[in-house]
């Protein structure tokens, strides 16, 4: 341990890490429309997904802290309040609009050079599209009507030629997601919706980097330069050179976890501090499997002791959690995987496997049921 070095407990890092994820109290956020808005500037990003055989991803996020959400709240700031705006973090995510300069670089560079899976664009027709969202509004894919289709290059996209022509608009920024209807995305121009004159200008390379390393910290606790940077490995050595800046002039303290012998770790010394008067977690919380604790299964795996598999495209005959298994939380230690699916027709939610990660005792399932019993009226009302 190099001096200056601080060691700390996994147990420790844990408390550190489920407090900076707002997880270890009731209703971090507060409630009603402001809730979501804050939610997610804390978390910097809440990540969107498909799969919809129990409430989307992005919604069981938000409700694993804010028990009053409901869907409409996260409509409203993303259509009407405008505060949080998708685009890619590690994956399809809302980000809070306030964030948008730090994607800005990334928009630019597609502009430049597009993704190789992604075909070429004819400029005239993008060019006609865009002037078609100006003069009749905001669009969806649902409102254009293709006379040619094509084949589809990969499952999940489009055979209207005009998906890709909103998907490079959307990806160079001129285009934003106004409003989305399950996964239904409708288009607009960027400057209009956010009534921007021009759009925010595009972060520094420095400030990026400061951005990944503050996002971090405040939503880990305590941070190694592989969850700052996760999904983002080209910004390795940039924040590294500034991890070393900020422990030079002590604005940050290196932290050694007990057990963990590769990844350094760094800290805030008021997040430390805080640690001494931190009570030991006792929430209850059915997580998904894209919650940001569980999104990094490396850290998740050497903090938690849990390796979590996300089995939806497993063959069934090879699945150990089941097809859409999610995690449950008890305290600091996650006890059990339960893969789930709500029979609409009914309105009730199917338990179709039920794995423990520890001994089960009648205690234990008896805090959990009521756990899934909250999480089957999330399910009903949302």
């Amino acid at each position: 341990m190099t001096a200056g070095t601080v060691r700390i407990s996994q147990a420790d890092a844990r408390r550190l890490w489920l407090r900076a994820q707002r997880l270890d109290e009731n209703a971090p956020f507060g409630a009603g429309p402001t809730a979501v808005a804050a939610a997610i500037q804390h978390l910097g990003y809440v990540q969107i997904d498909t799969i919809n055989v129990i409430e989307r991803c992005h919604h069981h996020i938000l409700w694993s802290r804010i028990p009053k959400y409901r869907n409409a709240a996260l409509e409203a700031a993303q259509s009407s309040e405008k505060s949080a705006f998708e685009y890619w973090a590690h994956a399809l995510a809302y980000i809070p609009t306030s964030d948008y300069r730090f994607f800005v670089p990334a928009m630019n560079a597609w502009r430049i050079r597009p993704h190789p899976s992604f075909a070429k664009v004819d400029p005239d027709a993008y060019a006609a599209l865009l002037a078609r969202i100006r003069d009749d509004g905001p669009l969806s894919l649902r409102d254009i009507d293709d006379q040619l289709l094509e084949e589809k290059q990969h499952p999940w996209a489009s055979r209207k030629p005009s998906k890709r022509l909103l998907t490079h608009g959307f990806w160079v920024g001129d285009l934003t997601v106004s409003a989305r209807t399950g996964m239904l995305k409708t288009y607009e121009l960027t400057k209009r919706h956010f009534g921007w004159t021009e759009r925010p200008p595009a972060a520094t390379h420095d400030e990026f980097s400061a951005y990944l390393l503050e996002r971090a910290l405040r939503t880990q606790g305590v941070a190694s330069l592989e969850s700052a940077t996760y999904g983002d490995a080209p910004a390795k050595a940039a924040v590294a050179r500034l991890v070393a800046e900020r422990v030079a002039r002590n604005a940050l303290v290196p932290v050694e976890i007990e057990g963990l012998s590769r990844a350094n770790h760094w800290a805030e010394p008021a997040a430390l501090d805080e640690l001494r008067s931190l009570a030991p977690a006792r929430r209850v919380h059915i997580l998904s499997p894209f919650d940001p604790l569980v999104i990094q299964r490396k850290r998740l795996s050497a903090l938690f002791g849990y390796e979590h598999r996300f089995e939806a495209y497993v063959p069934a005959a090879k699945r150990v959690l089941g097809y859409f298994a999610l995690p449950v939380l008890v305290g600091d230690r996650i006890v059990a995987a339960i893969d789930t699916k709500m029979d609409r027709r009914t309105g009730s939610l199917i338990i179709q496997k039920w794995t423990w990660t520890v001994p089960e005792t009648r205690t234990l399932r008896a805090r959990i049921e009521v756990a899934l019993g909250r999480f089957e009226r999330f399910q009903k009302i949302a």
